[in-house]
């Protein structure tokens, strides 16, 4: 009876339609993810990379925050921290990271809050109908939605290095030129010189392998930060003035630095892939190494943990995540299950499970083509260590 009511309980509140297993699957809160690269115009397959990177989706774990610049073009290899920092402060990252969170006009300062609404999973005219109230249910649940939507925000910075084994290139120190490209890739950026000169691609291409050190930064959005917005930006209508003092205080939103990993640089199997699709292996290389520190950051860093549904119990239990998000054989997730509490949601440990080994589904790009054992499992089995009984819609978060 207790869970039967604790299922009525996470329907209501979290999930509002929960009758269709694909709901299960898809409906629950994720962080969100802007994803830039920084590429290396002097460096080999420096356009077949970026065209590349362009095609590489967010990951289906993350919401898609992409704003509208995801290349910046350095001349020289190196590590950017310096210059990362300039471009997230000189262009304002973080106000406009904070404006598309609230579809903010920029024309006329108009705001609204139908994204959260539709990622935080909130009835829209409930949330409505208690914010026109200024009721302390919608107040808790405008908080509920800056706490664990727009605070989980992220930044990702990507500098992907093809390893050239014909020379060996030593990391130079970012200098006034790489400054400059970063300080005014808002101004202006052009995406369309996309190479297709790939006929040497295919001779190098045996052990074709790339390095990607990615930099994570997370939105640093605090209670002062928030009532500042609603007070003195946000408003529903076309407003003027506010929209006037938006533009002269947005260095007020900050981003903060998280952490950074670098992948391994290990070959990745072409197998699958035909020669006379050589941007394949560019995009292969690169999205296996871009996953791979995904997953790194993500074990890391807790606020920028995944969260994933169950999807069923019985006869197993299983979640559709995989090797693409790291998992072996050694991980352990805690099982949330999501309750109201005064217009929030709070998550509450109720078990852990850990994988099975031989049932690790390999999601990662292309496992399929390649023949890859497990690419066809669809999901991922797991065992209960501990816990109450597990019912689909529960979420999982690795813990190890």
């Amino acid at each position: 009876m207790k869970n039967i009511i604790s299922l009525i309980l996470i329907l209501f509140c979290f999930i509002p339609s929960f009758a269709k297993k694909e709901v299960v699957e898809t409906e629950y809160r994720r962080s969100s993810v802007y994803s830039i690269l920084v590429n290396n115009t002097e460096q080999k397959f420096a356009n077949e990379i970026k065209e590349q990177f362009l095609n590489i989706p967010i990951s289906d774990k993350y919401n898609d925050h992409n704003l509208s610049v995801k290349v910046v073009n350095v001349a020289k290899k190196g590590k950017y921290q310096d210059s990362i920092e300039v471009f997230i402060n000189k262009n304002h990252i973080g106000s406009r990271l904070v404006a598309k969170w609230f579809n903010r006009n920029i024309l006329t300062g108009e705001c609204s809050l139908d994204l959260i609404k539709s990622r935080g999973l909130y009835d829209a005219s409930q949330l409505d109908k208690e914010l026109a109230k200024r009721s302390a249910r919608g107040m808790a649940m405008l908080e509920d939605a800056g706490e664990e939507l727009i605070g989980n925000t992220f930044l990702l910075v990507n500098e992907i290095n093809y390893v050239d084994k014909s020379k060996t290139s030593s990391a130079v120190g970012s200098g006034l030129r790489i400054l400059g490209a970063f300080a005014g890739a808002f101004v202006g950026v052009d995406l369309s010189d996309l190479s297709d000169m790939v006929g040497d691609m295919v001779e190098s291409i045996k052990g074709f392998k790339v390095k990607i050190r990615t930099s994570l930064y997370q939105l640093d959005w605090n209670e002062e930060t928030a009532n500042t917005f609603y007070k003195l930006y946000y408003s529903s209508a076309p407003d003027e003035q506010k929209r006037l003092d938006f533009e002269k205080n947005r260095e007020i939103f900050k981003m903060k630095y998280v952490g950074e990993i670098e992948s391994s640089g290990s070959t990745t199997s072409f197998m699958g892939i035909n020669e006379d699709e050589p941007l394949m292996m560019v995009r292969k290389a690169c999205q296996r190494a871009i996953d791979e520190n995904i997953a790194d950051l993500s074990k890391k860093h807790e606020p920028f943990r995944i969260k994933a549904p169950i999807i069923s119990v019985d006869p197993t239990i299983t979640v559709e995540i995989g090797l693409k998000e790291g998992i072996t054989k050694d991980s352990k997730f805690e099982v949330l299950e999501a309750q109201e509490k005064n217009g929030k949601i709070e998550y509450k440990r109720v078990g852990v499970i850990k994988p099975v080994e031989s049932k690790i589904w390999d999601n990662r790009f292309m496992a399929s083509e390649e023949g890859a054992y497990g690419a066809d499992f669809g999901a991922t089995t797991f065992i209960k260590e501990s816990g109450k009984d597990l019912y689909p819609g529960l979420l999982i978060r690795q813990i190890e």
